[in-house]
């Protein structure tokens, strides 16, 4: 059921201004500014509630190393575009030559003693027993070679796919270690939100629902494709991760909002035009024994015109609707009140 809020015309004129902490003092015979009033309704909007998500791509990576090294050089920066293969970070490897050239003369000379075995067994002169001895040193040799190769090529880091550096770890000079992260970056194409959901929020949800969202000013539209409600032993709240479907292109990391249906909060709401803001500060005027009292409230996310009240306010406290210019004590005429309840 949609919720009706009331409008307010504040009418007469404004007594003087006040002295901070002050009540206004009027001189006999003024107009008092009327205004009307409505009582706190119980419930929120049926429309839903906005939980926090982050905007990311859909394929990611941390770039690490197995290898114990000094950095070489990175040839990469942040927000660098890169593609698949391209060398992103090499490590000192010298000490891994120099391992590779011993085990490659080490090679070449059991294969030598292998020729020789071959032809002396050719000629009867050599056992069996020889023979068996001298090959298996050569494969062992191969397969120390083979090692030591692969670990020289695991110090030149290369982009696993194409995409943007998203962060840089490490310097040249630094020295790392196995699985210590040097790089992310994630591919350029689909993006996807992900959010933290209570076990009231997810339920109701499902795989493929279509769910609102807004991010940097702009509205889109995304798709579920995870949910694992109530993952988390602490929070017990679990992990909602959404396809963006429009707009595309939006820059990465961004702070989203995911709007999450048909969610009605239990407590007070007020109207959003009651709503006074200053600063980091949100509160209401309320009317009380003929003046305008300032109450300084916590207050959710408004929908639909309509705001939570979390604490602050009790529900049988008249709130002044489009409070205008009212200062806090001023006194009041109450000219007619209703309600914005469902």
């Amino acid at each position: 059921m949609k919720t009706t809020l009331s409008t307010l015309a504040l009418s007469g004129a404004l007594l003087g201004t006040l002295a901070c902490g002050q009540k206004d003092v009027r001189p006999a015979g003024k107009t008092l500014p009327r205004v009307t009033v409505t009582l706190a309704a119980t419930g929120t909007p049926e429309r839903g509630d906005w939980v926090a998500a982050t905007l990311q791509s859909t394929r990611t990576a941390t770039i690490a190393t197995r290898m114990a090294a000094q950095v070489k050089r990175v040839y990469v920066e942040e927000g660098q575009r890169v593609a698949a293969g391209t060398l992103l970070v090499s490590l000192n490897d010298q000490d891994l030559q120099g391992q590779l050239k011993a085990a490659e003369t080490g090679l070449a000379t059991i294969e030598a003693q292998h020729r020789r075995i071959v032809a002396l067994q050719a000629e009867k002169a050599s056992t069996i027993a020889e023979l068996q001895q001298v090959e298996a040193q050569v494969a062992q040799a191969q397969a120390g070679v083979t090692a030591l190769k692969a670990n020289i090529a695991y110090t030149q880091i290369r982009a696993p796919f194409t995409g943007v550096i998203q962060s840089r770890k490490v310097n040249e000079g630094d020295f790392v270690g196995p699985g210590m992260p040097l790089l992310e970056m994630y591919a350029n194409g689909e993006q996807e939100l992900v959010a933290t959901v209570s076990e009231r929020e997810s339920k109701g949800l499902k795989a493929g629902q279509k769910l609102a969202f807004e991010v940097d000013g702009a509205n889109g539209e995304a798709q579920i494709t995870a949910l694992a409600p109530g993952g988390d032993p602490y929070s017990h709240k679990g992990t909602l991760r959404a396809r963006v479907l429009t707009p595309k292109g939006l820059r990465q990391g961004s702070f989203a909002r995911i709007l999450i249906p048909g969610l009605a909060s239990e407590g007070l709401t007020v109207p959003e035009s009651a709503l006074v803001k200053r600063g980091e500060l949100t509160g209401v005027f309320v009317a009380k024994d003929g003046q305008a009292e300032l109450r300084w409230l916590s207050v959710g996310e408004a929908v639909d015109g309509v705001a939570p009240v979390r604490a602050g306010l009790l529900a049988t406290e008249q709130v002044i609707d489009a409070p205008g210019a009212l200062q806090d004590g001023q006194p009041i005429e109450i000219s007619g009140g209703v309600s914005h309840g469902k």
